[in-house]
């Protein structure tokens, strides 16, 4: 199922080397299928939006909009466990996000020159929230609530209708509590091009954020420009760097917890104790047969997963960074050491009580992070993804006058000379 590697550098960077190799890949013919798709909505609007509904989904909707009674109908058939839960979770990413608001500033000179920045949230974002077996409430929390942070004026979510137009309650009830302005019933390629575009009852978004299916992730792939999106997410990635301080049980269940995602998924431990990762091996073996996506997670430990034994633990570091894997745990004596080493990273985890499932619902921290290695220079999901910063000059006569002189300088040096007589016009007042 997974393999115990002994890894020199040379098969590490391989290994990595091949895991990136299963990321970023459309074939010819789902392209073609998604931009055809896109341009019967662009031209056809909220038909051609039906039409693929009831192509796809076998849904003949009169509309595609959730009224508020239908959405808090929707929400009421949900545990009171559940919304308890979520109304919690909201509260943490909330705090968790709120810390990372902007603000505009304005910067006086003592010589009359006023410079400065405007920093607001985008006028209108859609969010596209997967239904069906990858419906995700968590998702809605993670996408929603850093754009009513930002100060989002307002916010479209999009999510496939469901068998007969039912869609899932608990989606709905997600987006009840993380402040949903509108709610429409469409999935796929579709949803996400009326959403670039705008129809006769979709408003037209300027971003589009959210995981979807090849189809969703072609589409904001295609659309990108008409529409500024997040990004484009691969298959989930778990890394753990552990020593022998480490616990086998867990270290298999947080392998495990991203290897039943999907067939594709990848989980990888790293340690310089063999011991461990023989014992982790074992565990993995134990706790399978009793989940319920065991199928997925065999096919996804058996093509993308691995026990790694290296020589220390300066070599486990490097690898993490040459990795800069979506999820790392740190399941070491002390996590905190290797903090301010390990740069390539979606999220760390610190120490044995920080499982990788805590920051998908609960802690606060963003879940939507950057895979496929893209950590090296992508950032989480945050309140920055949602605003809109423009600076502001302002300079008096006397100050433009003692930079004209610099100005036409550099103006002429590029041979732009219409830039130069804009500061020269000034000069014969």
């Amino acid at each position: 199922m997974i393999k115990i590697v002994n890894a020199t550098e040379r098969e590490r960077r391989a290994f990595i080397e091949e895991l990136k190799l299963r990321v970023g890949r459309t074939d010819p013919e789902t392209e073609q299928k998604v931009a055809r798709i896109i341009e019967d909505v662009r031209t056809g609007g909220d038909e051609a939006v039906k039409a693929y509904s009831e192509k796809f989904d076998g849904w003949t909707p009169d509309r595609l909009e959730l009224s508020r009674e239908e959405m808090e109908e929707l929400s009421a058939r949900c545990s009171g466990e559940f919304l308890e839960a979520l109304k919690r979770a909201a509260a943490n990413i909330y705090d968790f996000h709120s810390r990372q608001k902007q603000q505009s500033r304005i910067d006086p000179q003592p010589n009359g020159v006023i410079m400065g920045q405007r920093v607001r949230g985008l006028h209108r974002v859609g969010v596209y929230v997967p239904g069906g077996t990858a419906g995700y409430p968590s998702s809605v929390l993670m996408n929603v609530i850093p754009a009513k942070v930002a100060g989002v004026g307002e916010i479209v979510m999009a999510t496939p209708p469901g068998r007969a137009g039912h869609p899932d309650p608990n989606i709905i009830a997600a987006a009840l509590v993380a402040g949903v302005d509108r709610v429409f019933l469409m999935g796929g390629a579709q949803a996400v091009a009326a959403l670039a575009y705008g129809t006769e009852s979709i408003p037209k978004v300027d971003k589009i954020v959210g995981p979807g299916n090849i189809f969703v992730a072609t589409a904001k792939k295609q659309l990108y420009g008409v529409v500024d999106i997040d990004m484009i997410a691969g298959p989930s990635e778990i890394l753990i760097i552990a020593d022998s301080s480490a616990d086998p049980e867990y270290l298999a269940a947080d392998l495990m917890s991203q290897a039943e995602h999907d067939p594709m998924a990848s989980a990888i431990l790293i340690t310089d104790d063999r011991k461990l990762a023989e014992s982790t091996v074992s565990a993995l073996y134990r706790q399978l047969e009793t989940l319920a996506r065991r199928d997925i997670i065999e096919r996804a430990l058996d093509g993308y997963g691995a026990v790694i034994v290296c020589e220390n633990m300066k070599e486990a570091v490097e690898f993490a960074n040459q990795l800069a894997p979506e999820h790392l745990e740190v399941c070491c004596r002390d996590p905190f050491e290797y903090l301010g080493r390990l740069d390539n990273a979606g999220s760390v985890f610190l120490g044995n009580y920080s499982p990788e499932p805590l920051g998908d619902y609960f802690a606060g921290a963003n879940h939507v992070l950057p895979t496929g290695g893209t950590a090296r220079f992508f950032s989480p999901l945050s309140v920055d993804d949602f605003i809109k910063k423009s600076s502001f000059i302002y300079y008096t006569k006397d100050a433009l006058m003692g930079a004209a002189g610099d100005i036409i300088e550099l103006a002429e040096t590029e041979e732009l000379t219409a830039h130069a007589n804009s500061i020269r016009v000034r000069l014969e007042e």
